[in-house]
């Protein structure tokens, strides 16, 4: 065997089955031999805008990886309320109960902002995963971070006021959407925080007044992170260190 074959992958390198580039954060992260496991059960996809992955007590059927874009994670009610409880980008995954034996979930899982990235079926996910120690470790540990993000943000959502909360919001999109151009309107953010539009409108019109965001062309445009930092409450800072723990780790 040529030692080019023995070249462990690069971030830049490691594609599925069809060599579309992988950038989720996740799949990048686990050791090559337990990547080519699941490489021939990924499979490519688009992730446009409002697509539902996922929708209350349904069975987990799909895992899926984000390259780009951010899910939503939210609770709806049977009056048919919702609220944002959780975000997943490319920094975590869809499905996050599978791995820890669970079947199902409470929540709706929405596309928020368009991508795309790889989906897996359930059970291939649980057989590869009885051969894939560090990616059961991986898996398990970004679901105790979304344990730990639907905590906070719930507590988030019943102590802090709506101008903290939409800067939290802000900062945790752009943080997995990566640009500071955020392809949100007013009524999907006031789905999300379980308002309505003319109070995120408001409180959107106040940051925009002290130069911290402003509006382009069916997006919200953050031109201040600093000050964006300092509207918001201390919950971000908080899902932000256990992110950082995660990372670490």
């Amino acid at each position: 065997m040529s030692g080019k074959n023995l070249r462990p992958l690069q971030a830049s390198d490691r594609t599925d089955a069809d060599g579309k580039p992988v950038k989720n954060v996740l799949l990048l992260a686990i050791p090559d031999n337990e990547y080519k496991l699941m490489r021939a059960d990924l499979t490519y996809v688009d992730l446009p805008s409002h697509l539902s992955l996922h929708e209350p007590t349904q069975k987990i059927e799909f895992v899926y990886f984000p390259n780009r874009g951010m899910v939503s994670q939210v609770v709806v009610t049977k009056d048919g309320r919702t609220v944002e409880v959780g975000v997943v980008g490319r920094e975590g995954y869809v499905g996050a109960g599978l791995a820890v034996v669970l079947s199902r979930s409470s929540v709706r899982e929405i596309i928020q902002i368009a991508g795309d990235g790889f989906k897996m079926k359930g059970n291939a996910l649980v057989r590869v995963l009885r051969s894939a120690p560090q990616l059961q470790l991986i898996l398990g540990r970004h679901a105790g971070l979304q344990g730990m993000q639907v905590a906070q943000t719930a507590a988030c959502n019943r102590l802090h006021d709506i101008e903290q909360r939409l800067s939290r919001w802000l900062l945790m999109t752009q943080d997995r959407v990566g640009s500071a151009v955020l392809p949100i309107t007013h009524d999907f953010v006031a789905t999300m925080m379980g308002t309505d539009r003319s109070t995120v409108s408001v409180s959107a019109a106040v940051l925009q007044k002290k130069g911290i965001i402003e509006y382009v062309r069916g997006a919200v445009k953050i031109v201040n992170r600093k000050k964006l930092e300092k509207a918001a409450c201390e919950c971000y800072g908080v899902i932000q260190q256990f992110e950082s723990e995660l990372a670490l780790s």
